[in-house]
């Protein structure tokens, strides 16, 4: 059994040539392909989280117009709102409704007494030339048409009201 190993012969050596005797290429074929596949799956893999991003950002600077939007909305709708609250606008707007300012007003004490003396709020005698003339920079872009009148129009009522009457006990 201790025979040499050398060249083959007869059968074996024509077997031999068909089988390569360096290293196998068919154990670094399925290696190649698991590298091949590696990097195709991650390239498409960054391919679609790029995608998703680009995506993301679109939407984002979307919202961030609509933001931008609504603020500038949201500070006209605060300034008209600051200018029909101002003092002149109220009493003008009060002055539209027939409204007029308030007398001296009566005050109840804990004692159930009135302190001070009621009086009945009286309307203005209209005049015939408008006592202020309206700002136009403070009624903002709505502005009366050419050739109407600034000044209210008085409201005419039958009968003038009473202060009510408190039994001062």
């Amino acid at each position: 059994m201790s025979a040499a190993r050398g060249p083959l012969k007869g059968r074996a050596a024509r077997l031999g040539r068909l089988m390569p005797s360096g290293p196998s290429s068919a154990a670094r074929t399925p290696f190649v392909l698991l590298v091949v596949l590696l990097l195709g799956g991650g390239l498409i893999t960054l391919l679609l989280l790029n995608s998703a991003l680009n995506q993301g950002s679109f939407k984002l600077r979307e919202l961030k117009d609509r933001t931008t939007e609504l603020t500038d909305e949201e500070q006209a709708l605060q300034r008209d709102v600051d200018a029909n609250a101002a003092p002149d606008a109220l009493e003008r707007r009060a002055r539209e409704l027939g409204m007029v300012p308030g007398g001296s007003p009566a005050f109840l004490g804990p004692d159930g007494k009135v302190l001070g003396e009621p009086t009945v709020a009286a309307s203005p005698k209209p005049s015939r030339t408008p006592s202020r003339t309206p700002d136009p920079a403070a009624t903002g872009p709505r502005q009366a048409a050419p050739g109407a009148s600034a000044t209210p129009k008085p409201t005419v009522t039958g009968t003038t009201p009473t202060a009510p009457t408190t039994s001062g006990r």
